[in-house]
């Protein structure tokens, strides 16, 4: 992996080869199994997993110089942001969309198995960065002093 690449680059480069896979994956499955109500379930499923955990990747990318107070404010409202988001676009989708239009099994099934895919590219990226995480300065005295 090239050096001249951020860590935040090769993390999502990792984890959407095998979040895209299995998101085809379940559509083509999900096609067959369902038809049209399956494709668009799974399809639906399959960019708002992708979104929601780049928007992740591009908050840290945005804060990584920035204080760490700053960066874990940053954090806390993208993750805040995305759960109500989710909530809200998961309750429009039900209330205004028909079950034979939007197979809830098949987006359910689609976000839980991307989301396993993305946690596991990113997870073994991450092990392969092996980036070293700076401590803080410390400030006073060590112990036994």
């Amino acid at each position: 992996m090239p050096s001249s690449k951020s860590s935040d680059s090769i993390l999502w480069q990792a984890a959407i080869l095998p979040a895209s896979i299995t998101s085809i994956v379940s559509i083509i499955f999900f096609t067959l199994l369902q038809s049209r109500s399956g494709t668009y379930g799974a399809l639906l499923a399959s960019v708002t997993v992708i979104i929601f955990f780049s928007v992740h990747l591009l908050v840290a990318r945005i804060s990584r110089n920035l204080d760490p107070m700053v960066t874990m404010a940053l954090a806390m409202f993208s993750y805040f942001a995305k759960v109500i988001f989710m909530g809200v676009f998961s309750f429009l989708v039900t209330k205004m969309t028909d079950p034979s239009t939007i197979n809830r099994g098949s987006f359910a099934i689609t976000a839980i198995l991307i989301t396993m895919a993305w946690l596991f590219g990113e997870i073994r990226s991450f092990f392969k960065l092996r980036s070293h995480l700076e401590l803080p300065k410390k400030v006073g005295k060590k112990v036994g002093e």
